[in-house]
């Protein structure tokens, strides 16, 4: 090991946290960031069991072995996968900074994720959750602003949670959403969900702040603290009247809804924020498929 390595990686071989300090500063988030902990762990963990103390005793067969394994114990495809790339960029991390000579994972191939056609909510669903009257406490102002803006803006999760009061841009319609890997867009907002949002600052908003909380944040929880993922499906559990409503399946909606009302895919593309149109192309699938089942139940001869 270089003097360089043991000033920056005193005691850790593998350079754990040299590796995830450079994905820190590449503005990764911190669901990212624990994904990448927990996948290179794992890994470490089983390499020390089969006899690798140390990067440099990495080949390419034993990540082929570690892959054998995974499947053998049952590990979901999609998982396999993620932790395939967490290798790879790892690895390629240790070679750029001269920590290993040769990449392993250069000439390492895995499972292709399946491809699962996104889940949409059914319109009686949709219509009972977005047309239902809740009431008028600061409480079911704020269920409704959320539901409101997560099928109208088609945000993550985590984006509506990110919301500050200052996203929003009534004048213009407009909301300003951080997105993965801290990329800003700018998305429209149509009518009734700026009047949802515009009745919570005025009416609710205010009502449920403490003292104690973050006076940016738009939407708050019943702690007072910014609204969290599980906040926003404690909510949609509580307003969905049969059934069960995944809050990313408004967002699949919101996209499947767009494709089929006629709006070009690049542009669909752009409001969801999808770094490549192959991610998108997934939700016009979907609406052949709902094409199709529409005409194998509607069609005499279907």
């Amino acid at each position: 090991m270089s003097s360089t390595t043991q000033r920056t990686h005193p005691g850790d071989p593998w350079h754990r946290e040299g590796f995830l300090s450079t994905l820190r500063a590449a503005n990764r988030s911190r669901d990212t960031l624990r994904a990448y902990r927990g996948d290179l762990e794992q890994f470490i963990d089983w390499a020390s069991e089969a006899g690798c103390s140390q990067p440099s005793g990495v080949t390419t067969r034993t990540l082929r072995q570690y892959l054998v394994f995974m499947t053998a114990r049952g590990d979901e495809r999609t998982s396999i996968v993620r932790r395939r790339a967490t290798l790879r960029s790892y690895f390629t991390w240790l070679v750029e900074r001269e920590l290993l000579q040769a990449n392993p994972t250069s000439r390492l191939s895995a499972p292709r994720p399946l491809a699962q056609l996104p889940k949409i909510v059914v319109r009686e669903q949709l219509d009972h959750l977005l047309d239902e009257d809740w009431g008028d406490d600061e409480w079911a102002i704020l269920d409704r602003a959320v539901c409101e803006v997560l099928y109208g803006a088609g945000l993550r999760v985590s984006e509506l949670c990110g919301l500050n009061v200052a996203s929003v841009n009534f004048q213009q319609g407009l909301l300003r959403v951080l997105g993965k890997g801290q990329k800003e867009r700018i998305v429209p907002l149509h009518e009734r969900g700026l009047s949802a949002l515009r009745l919570w600052i005025e009416e609710g908003r205010e009502e449920v702040k403490r003292p104690d909380s973050p006076d940016e944040a738009l939407f708050f929880n019943r702690r007072g603290r910014r609204l969290g993922t599980r906040d926003v499906r404690r909510i949609l559990d509580n307003r969905v009247e049969r059934g069960h409503i995944h809050p990313h399946a408004l967002r699949h909606t919101y996209a499947t809804h767009l494709l089929e009302g006629g709006a070009d895919l690049r542009v669909v593309q752009e409001l969801l924020g999808h770094e490549s149109l192959t991610t998108t192309q997934l939700y016009t699938h979907v609406s052949k498929s709902r094409l199709q089942k529409v005409h194998r139940q509607t069609h005499p001869r279907g």
